[in-house]
């Protein structure tokens, strides 16, 4: 997993990314006293404050946020400070108190924890960097830089393809495991549905909520209850839960899907990887950081079906439906498939 992160570094940092135009990179009103990028309140040394709301140490989506940081931090000889499984309800004060310990850039790894950017204009915080990885709720304002991207159309891609395995099996019912049931996870579940019913269009969703990302326990009963239901695909969606689904999932003959990175390569058997992770867009936005060159109050949108990530790999023997994957994603970009109109009807 680590070799396939660190070709993400070098296949994601592109020239220009974030950035439009040379000069200072933050506006008067943003900066504060900031100085030039990465090392922006002058004292010697580039510190590095993570934000996540889930477990970094989940083999997946939110461990990619670290492992990216970790690699480039240490490349470059720069400090990194973690703060993971943060509550929503108390990442301003999480935020406050990194912004104390003189960090030049706050990197926060999912929208959940989007009220931290609040902290940015308050005088704790002054001249402190931030970027996020965002998406549903977060408004682009002057303080810091985000990526976006349509987690609708990554999970109708990702629905379309575990679709492929659906109809191969001759069954219509599949499953979907996430955590607290809000619009985040509801509107992936939205779009992994639409996406089925292109390939299938009889086809239903069970959906499973726990309330916990990283309850394994739970997550486990909720996928041999799903088994027991008869579901020949299952998508486990973020945090510390998903292998746990993934092994049941397995030694049941049922299909898995991954929830952001590329596991085709390792032993847990996902037979689809739909890879969005954030750590491959944070590569990016450290490296224009290094350069003095990371926008405040810019957001990059990252397109399935046009930039190397998001995507859909198929692993193992499904890999000879590659083509025809590759296809629904070109045509996603093109415009062929209106995803949002499909993916907006009610999840059943």
């Amino acid at each position: 997993m680590k070799k396939w992160f660190q070709s993400i570094l070098a296949m994601t940092v592109v020239s220009g990314l974030f950035a439009t135009g040379c000069g200072s990179t933050l506006s008067a009103s943003a900066s504060g006293t900031a100085g030039r990028q990465p090392d922006v309140n002058g004292d010697g040394k580039v510190a590095i404050g993570l934000m996540s709301p889930g477990d970094t140490k989940d083999n997946g989506y939110y461990q990619s946020f670290v492992d990216e940081a970790r690699a480039f931090a240490e490349a470059n000889g720069w400090s990194v400070v973690i703060l993971d499984k943060i509550n929503p309800s108390d990442s301003i004060t999480q935020a406050k108190n990194l912004c104390r310990q003189s960090v030049d850039l706050i990197a926060i790894g999912a929208s959940e924890l989007k009220d931290a950017l609040s902290a940015a204009p308050e005088p704790v915080c002054k001249g402190v960097h931030w970027y996020i990885n965002g998406g549903v709720g977060v408004e682009q304002t002057e303080y810091f830089a985000q990526s976006q991207q349509n987690v609708k159309e990554i999970l109708f891609a990702g629905g379309m393809a575990a679709g492929l395995l659906l109809k191969e099996s001759g069954s219509t019912k599949a499953g979907y495991i996430s955590g607290p049931e809000i619009d985040f996870s509801k509107q992936a579940a939205a779009g992994f549905l639409a996406g089925l019913r292109a390939i299938v269009p009889e086809a239903t969703l069970v959906e499973t909520y726990t309330g916990d990302l990283n309850d394994s326990g739970k997550a486990r009963e909720a996928a041999q209850a799903q088994v027991a239901l008869g579901v020949k695909v299952i998508y486990p969606y973020l945090g510390g839960a998903t292998d746990a689904v993934a092994t049941l999932a397995r030694d049941n003959q049922v299909h898995t899907l991954t929830p952001g990175t590329n596991r085709c390569t390792d032993d847990a058997g996902f037979d689809i990887s739909v890879v969005f992770s954030p750590g491959a867009y944070l590569a990016a936005a450290f490296k224009e950081f290094q350069k003095d060159a990371l926008t405040m109050g810019q957001a990059r949108m990252w397109r399935i079906g046009v930039d190397d990530v998001p995507t859909i790999a198929m692993c193992g023997e499904h890999t000879r439906l590659q083509p025809q994957v590759d296809q629904f994603m070109t045509d996603i970009a093109a415009g062929k498939v209106n995803v949002q109109a499909l993916a907006g009807a009610p999840v059943r």
